[in-house]
């Protein structure tokens, strides 16, 4: 294997957090129309739950088949065949006859959506090693305002014109963005000659020889399982509770948003502290939400405080899940510099993994205990990334590294 000189592309970190934020945001525009979709398809809550549960399987499906191809293929020409494949599904679920091709458009939704996480890992190649966390934190930014504010748009635009609308427009703005890669980013050539088979074979020696990519991996994954908990079912408690439709579920979005402008100071703070210290800071914020939102829905008060106490709790939710997320994506990128695709694909593969079984969990936890049994959960789950934050090896340290890329490459 021959290893080519080092180039840092110009391409602009803000740019590359609006990819991720277009990228991303198609996985999301489901959650707060899932009511809508039942009224059209006349199948219960229990049902559509699960074309949440779908994109996020897809999402990790791309993750591990398309995402190594960052570290093998030119990935501006990558990214953008994906963003116009992305495009056509999104046709294809806005005009699914039945809530079965619904569902099974949503999972090519995801499969491809996962295009953002091709554009994430170049985020460290443009700056120093000492920045690498501001890098993430500025892109990551893009990332998580995709995700909070696509159910907005989502609950904005369907108020208007319909669930299916929604799905229309999006796959324009994504076919829109083609020629955009085109013309702002240069082409972006793999830092080695790699093949795919070889570059997917190398996931399992990164996961077998790499604890802190484990460990990483299992805490985001039980983090996002846990967030995934109270965006599947908010339009559900919403609906239940209050008698609010998919446009006031959608506006939790601009609420949660909020909580995404953390981003930065994560990324600077773990430059400064180490990523462990801000991922323990992430997940004492998350439980902290969890205890609020369960605790405003049984305590007597107003429906307005009711909600304010909602509010509340929805930004330090995404404040605490933004500082664990940019924590663990900090250390990962410090491992391996070359295969930061396959490290990204490792990781992202085990998180998403972990969002879809949050999510049917939610959902199976809403069914049979309501807003009790979700909170119970998500606190569950965050308790078990405590324990494997706190087993873990702290002898590996936040910059632990192979330098070598022939061990990734055993027979």
């Amino acid at each position: 294997m021959t290893t080519l000189a080092k180039t840092r592309p110009r391409a602009p970190l803000p740019f590359l957090g609006l990819a991720c934020a277009v990228g991303v945001s198609t996985m999301y525009y489901n959650q707060p129309l899932l009511l809508e979709m039942g009224h059209t398809y006349g199948v219960t809550a229990g049902h559509t739950g699960f074309v949440a549960v779908a994109t996020q399987i897809g999402y990790a499906v791309g993750l591990l088949a398309f995402v190594p191809l960052g570290d093998v293929l030119e990935r501006r020409g990558l990214m953008m065949r994906m963003y116009g494949t992305v495009a056509v599904a999104l046709l294809l679920v806005a005009l699914a006859p039945s809530i079965n091709l619904l569902i099974a458009g949503s999972v090519l939704i995801g499969m491809f959506a996962s295009v953002t996480h091709v554009a994430l890992p170049i985020a460290p190649d443009l700056v120093s090693h000492e920045q690498r966390g501001r890098a993430i934190g500025t892109v990551m930014t893009g990332l998580l305002l995709g995700i909070l504010l696509a159910r907005t748009f989502a609950g904005w635009v369907s108020g208007i014109h319909g669930w299916r609308w929604v799905f229309v427009v999006a796959a324009v703005m994504n076919a829109s963005f083609v020629p955009l890669i085109k013309r702002v980013m240069p082409k972006l050539p793999p830092q080695q000659k790699l093949r795919y088979s070889d570059a997917m074979k190398s996931l399992w020696t990164l996961v077998r020889t790499q604890p802190l990519l484990r460990e990483s991996s299992i805490i985001g994954a039980l983090v996002f399982a846990s967030f995934s908990c109270f965006w599947t079912t908010l339009a559900f408690l919403l609906n239940s509770h209050y008698g609010l439709g998919a446009g006031v579920a959608g506006t939790f979005g601009v609420v949660g948003a909020a909580g995404a402008l953390v981003a930065p100071l994560a990324g600077r703070l773990a430059d400064k502290h180490g990523s462990r210290w801000v991922v323990s800071v992430g997940m004492a914020l998350l439980a902290a939400s969890y205890l609020m939102l369960w605790a405003e829905e049984t305590a007597r008060i107003s429906t307005a405080l009711h909600l304010t106490a909602l509010v509340v709790g929805v930004v330090v939710l995404d404040m605490g899940a933004q500082m664990t997320q940019v924590a663990n994506q900090t250390r990962i990128f410090g491992l391996v510099p070359s295969a930061r695709s396959r490290l990204n694909t490792v990781y992202m593969t085990v998180y998403f993994s972990g969002a879809a079984a949050g999510s049917a969990l939610a959902t199976i936890a809403w069914v049979h205990w309501g807003w009790k049994g979700v909170c119970i959960l998500a606190l569950g789950l965050i308790a078990l990334a405590g324990i494997v934050h706190a087993l873990g090896d702290r002898g590996t340290g936040d910059h632990c590294k192979v330098t070598t890329e022939d061990v990734f490459m055993e027979a």
